[in-house]
């Protein structure tokens, strides 16, 4: 490791990456045991400290100093956030905070994702009868959320299992902290997340597929199956005027990374759809510029839209990064990612006229004064979007 400023580590932290260090080195499966249970303490320990962002400035020193390290921290970061064990009357029980993503995308506007107390109970009924384990407990949040009302770090994470975990049990009535809703003012594609913590005694299954007497896959299926139509029953009148994509209710993070996945292509096809419409640029009047931008390596990839006779920047669209194959710029080997690649692909099929491809890696830039990100244009200038005047507002909103 480099002796920088970023080595300004507590102890605690310290450790973590020496705990790190020894489980990448581990040459079996007894010893990971062994080096997994004690990062998991000394991470359980660290999240219920002072400081809400200690896991996550070990990580970003990481990130650059040994990335294995950071992988598997990252993901012991994410188990002990999003699970735990509660004592409750002399019962453990085993909590799992769990997200049940619907994807969604318009060219009006989305719903803010409030529910009457129907519908709060019949989503949480649903979660009970068709998703979690017989017997399981479950509590929900009243509302559906958005990713910018989820937590932003993991001890925040690690908060909502807790008391989600303890409504469920029955042990607190202690709310969770919430955000306010952001404005969703021009957002055409996003997620609505209902959030929950299903609770067990220890060692029980915990969803309906973990059943000795159903395949597994088959059993996945069949609670998909299910729960779609019963999420279409209950919450269609709030999604009108929307196309959606119900995801199966599954651990926080993994449902989490699955729904911003399905997000992005469906951004793109939305935002190419509205400014057919409401800007009147059929896709032979469009053009796209697709850039890599991040600041140590490739973070997202943001595509930037201008008339055919303009290279004034109307809209952008943000394609994030998910795995560290998909942050390769251009993808050399067969069996490598190339995301600009795919983007131009889904670009040309939405009837996109001309799509340039930018070399290079580009600052993340975003407006001082509104916070909106900068998107190419095909001079590879980032450049604040700013709608034609003549783009057609209305109707905006169906709800």
């Amino acid at each position: 490791m480099s002796d920088t400023p970023a080595i300004r580590l507590t102890r605690d932290a310290k450790r973590l990456i020496t705990l790190g260090q020894a489980l990448a080195r581990s040459g079996s499966r007894l010893e990971d045991v062994y080096w997994e249970e004690e990062l998991a303490r000394l991470i359980a320990k660290t999240l219920a400290g002072k400081k809400p962002k200690a896991i996550e400035d070990v990580l970003d020193f990481l990130v650059s100093e040994d990335i294995g390290v950071y992988e598997i921290l990252v993901e012991l970061a994410e188990t002990c956030s999003e699970s735990l064990v509660i004592n409750h009357n002399d019962v453990e029980y085993d909590v799992l905070l769990v997200s049940a993503p619907i994807v969604a995308w318009t060219r009006y506007r989305l719903p803010d994702g409030r529910l009457t107390s129907a519908q709060r109970e019949g989503i949480e009924q649903g979660l009970s009868q068709l998703i979690a384990a017989e017997g399981a407990h479950v509590a929900m949040l009243p509302h559906l959320v958005t990713f910018d009302q989820m937590p932003q770090t993991f001890q925040e994470t690690r908060n909502w299992t807790q008391r989600l975990g303890a409504l469920a049990i029955g042990s607190s009535t202690e709310p969770c902290p919430l955000r306010d809703a952001p404005d969703m003012e021009g957002m055409l594609a996003d997620a609505r997340f209902a959030v929950a913590a299903i609770a067990v005694p220890r060692g029980q299954p915990l969803f309906r597929w973990q059943t000795p007497d159903t395949p597994a896959l088959e059993a996945r299926d069949q609670a998909l199956q299910a729960w779609t139509e019963h999420v279409g029953n209950l919450l269609g009148t709030l999604f009108t005027g929307c196309q959606t994509e119900v995801l199966l209710p599954d651990a926080y993070y993994t449902t989490n990374r699955e729904a911003d996945r399905r997000i992005r292509p469906v951004a793109l096809r939305a935002a190419v759809t509205w400014l057919q419409m409401a800007a009147k640029l059929p896709g032979a009047e469009l053009r796209a510029a697709i850039a890599a931008c991040g600041t140590t390596g490739v973070e997202e990839f943001r595509i930037g839209f201008t008339p055919r006779t303009s290279n004034d920047v109307i809209y952008g669209c943000v394609w994030p990064v998910l795995s560290k194959e998909e942050a390769q710029v251009d993808a050399i080997e067969s069996t490598q990612v190339d995301v600009p690649e795919s983007i131009a692909a889904l670009l040309k099929e939405l009837g996109v006229a001309e799509i340039r491809r930018l070399p290079g890696i580009h600052p993340a830039e975003f407006c001082d004064d509104c916070g909106a990100p900068f998107f190419p244009n095909s001079l590879g200038e980032m450049m604040h979007p700013e709608l034609p005047e003549e783009t057609d507002m209305e109707p905006v909103n169906f709800h």
